[in-house]
């Protein structure tokens, strides 16, 4: 079963906490969070891995201090010898997670204003010829890339695999059009107003809502059992 996770941030975090929260992640974890600029983008970044090890503690039974993520060759974090997929997504207020036991692929992107001529760089022409026939155009733009992106996640290979080099359609289901041999499938989230949650997975079945996980009852797991 693909289960999704994702807190919502409300708050603003002490500094205890937040050196609490370094404590949790990995030395290289915590190196890479201290040279990021904007203290927002930072703590995003922090608690989605932090939820992470959450998740694999109380649903996969492992061990915090056991927990070391590796990186494939293009970039994507994996647990060796470990039947356990997952991945990471962070915009706005929100912080997300995916797990499963096959591969897959989570994207969150908060709704905003942008130059709609981008997706020229990014989308198909048939995808951007199906944005042009919508009423809100900005939504259809937002809700293809967290597709797109979910799945080129799942794929692990970054961006070595074009955004342009497939073509994602939503009709009755949605579907991918591609030379990737294998099966994936896809589900969107609705999970705040001004945002879209799409997930690319090769497992099909998804749980039907995400599990919201307040920021404080988060942080008090993480504080007290990591």
């Amino acid at each position: 079963m693909v289960e999704v996770y994702a807190t919502k941030i409300t708050r603003n975090i002490g500094e205890d906490e937040y050196s609490k929260l370094l404590e949790v992640v990995s030395e290289e974890k915590r190196w890479r969070v201290k040279k990021i600029k904007k203290f927002d983008d930072a703590l995003r970044t922090l608690l989605a891995e932090a939820m992470l090890r959450v998740t694999l503690v109380k649903e996969f039974g492992l061990k915090n201090s056991d927990i070391v993520f590796y990186k494939n060759e293009f970039g994507k974090p994996f647990l060796k010898g470990k039947n356990i997929f997952f991945s990471i997504s962070h915009s706005g207020e929100w912080a997300s997670i995916a797990v499963d036991c096959d591969n897959l692929g989570v994207d969150i992107e908060k709704v905003r204003d942008i130059n709609l001529n981008v997706a020229k760089r990014f989308f198909t022409m048939e995808e951007c010829n199906d944005m042009m026939k919508k009423d809100d155009k900005i939504d259809y733009f937002f809700t293809l890339w967290t597709l797109k992106e979910s799945y080129v996640k799942a794929l692990g290979k970054g961006l070595y695999v074009p955004l342009k080099s497939f073509t994602v359609k939503l009709e009755k289901e949605i579907k991918l059009y591609g030379e990737n041999k294998n099966k994936f499938y896809f589900k969107q989230f609705n999970i705040d107003a001004g945002y879209k949650l799409a997930v690319c997975a090769q497992n099909n079945m998804f749980q039907n809502s995400v599990n919201v996980i307040k920021q404080d009852d988060l942080l008090n797991y993480i504080f007290n059992f990591l």
